[in-house]
Order: structure tokens, then sequence, then C-alpha cells
């Protein structure tokens, strides 16, 4: 695809849009699809479907959660190698050349007319989509708690991760805070504050776009992935997390009153 190719258009797929909860739920590493405009970048069969093209387990566990929050869910179409939609143009991960130990020889040398094709068939729909998910919601009365999710994998560049549940925040902390402190005290999960990421990693381009402008409850949500593998660890997962999410926000609710 060059630069003149600006028609396409991969739309963000929006699951249970009728929700009456608060929750939003975005996982913009859901797919590990490559659109025939890009071919593969150079990636074998293993490599694409390996967790530097998504976050494997991180969709199914957005889906469950959705059902049990009665939450709006928005994810990504494309995999994130083609476009990391949690990231903006002129970050160097948006259409990376490299993820962990594998080159993208397909992202090796962009030109930027590419990086403006990429820009407008992936990224500036997911914006507008995202965006108007979240306005048509406060429009409704619906105030919006946004949650991303995201799975990691559980060793990275040969180190072991011993952290189990990442929560992580950008400029507003307390639901992040809030989610920490009601996951240590009622599951069993090894739960670490901006851990395995922080905002400093560039992580948080979702919640600082799509939440902070509106001054709305947000965080992120990294799960080691071995720990979501299979549909039985799917639903366990997803009924303790529900009920952090929950208390968590029920939390700051009761910190706002008492300020």
């Amino acid at each position: 695809m060059d630069g003149a190719e600006t028609s396409v258009r991969f739309e963000p797929l929006i699951e249970n849009a009728d929700a009456q909860g608060r929750f939003v739920l975005v996982c913009e590493h859901g797919s590990n699809a490559f659109p025939q405009a890009w071919g593969d970048l150079g990636l074998t069969a293993a490599e694409r479907a390996a967790h530097i093209a998504w976050d494997p387990g991180a969709l199914n566990l957005a889906r469950a959660l959705a059902l049990r929050l009665d939450a709006v869910l928005v994810h990504a179409p494309v995999s994130r190698l083609i476009y990391d939609c949690n990231r903006a143009p002129d970050m160097a991960g948006a259409m990376p050349n490299r993820s962990e130990v594998y080159s993208i020889p397909g992202n090796a040398a962009i030109s930027a007319p590419e990086r403006l094709a990429r820009t407008q068939a992936v990224y500036l729909p997911w914006v507008q989509g995202l965006q108007r998910v979240i306005a048509e919601r406060i429009a409704l009365g619906l105030r919006p708690v946004v949650v991303t999710v995201h799975s990691f994998t559980p060793v990275y560049h040969g180190v072991a991760r011993a952290v189990e549940f990442g929560v992580i925040h950008d400029a507003d902390d307390a639901l992040a805070r809030a989610v920490v402190a009601v996951a240590a005290q009622e599951t069993r999960l090894n739960v670490q504050l901006n851990a395995p990421y922080s905002a400093a990693d560039q992580v948080t381009h979702s919640l600082r776009l799509h939440a902070t402008p509106y001054g709305l409850p947000n965080v992120m949500l990294e799960l080691r992935n071995d720990l979501i593998a299979t549909p039985e660890q799917v639903s366990d997962m997803a009924d303790q997390l529900a009920v952090v999410l929950n208390m968590g926000l029920v939390e700051i609710q009761r910190q706002a009153k008492a300020s």
C-alpha cells in the first residue's frame, strides 16, 4: 500500500454497544490479523501468532468482562505491528521495526507516505470510533469508566516476570490505586502498580487521549498471558476482575464524596 491508497479504512470493532453499565472496555491489541494490503511484514506464521503481534488472551478476557460488567467493548481490527492503536503516529512503537528480540522486516524502512496511509487506514478510524462511543455514552448520562485490557508475556528478553496482574495509570491514579488495593485483598494474584510497564514507557496513550480530557476514571490492566490461556482461566479471571473493578469504582466514588 502506498500513500495514495487512503480510501481503505479498518474500523474499530464494537461489541455490546447497548450496554447499560458505565465501563467502556478497550482492547487495542486484541487482533493478530494481517490484512492483504500490508501482507505478513516478512514474518513467519509463528511470529505472527507470538506476543509481538498481539496480546494473547486479552480480547477473550475483555469479552468475558464485558458480559459480567454489562460493558461496551471496543477492540482493534488489525495486528499492532501494522499499527499499534495505543500509540500516536509520531511514536516509534506505532509501526515498530523491532519488538523484543524480533525484527519486523516490513516496518524497517517505512516511507512517510506509507506511515500516513497506515495512520489514515487504521489509527484515525480507531480514534474516531472510540471517541464516538465515549461521547455518546456521556450524552446518555452513562459517564464512562475507561478500562484498557492487555496481556504480557511471562518471559521478556530472557527474564521471567513474577508480576501476574499489572495495574497502570496515567495522570489520574485514583482508580488504579483502588484496583490494586482491592485485588491485593480479594485475589491471590501478584498485583503490582505500574508493572511491567508504566506511563514512562508510552503505554497510556489511549487513556491520555480518550479519558483524561473528559476527566473520566480510567485504568490500564495487564494480565500475564499464561494466566488467561484457556477458556477456563479466562472465565475465572473475569470473575475475579469484575469484582475488583466494581469495588474499585465504589471506592473512588466514596473517596470523591468524602473529599
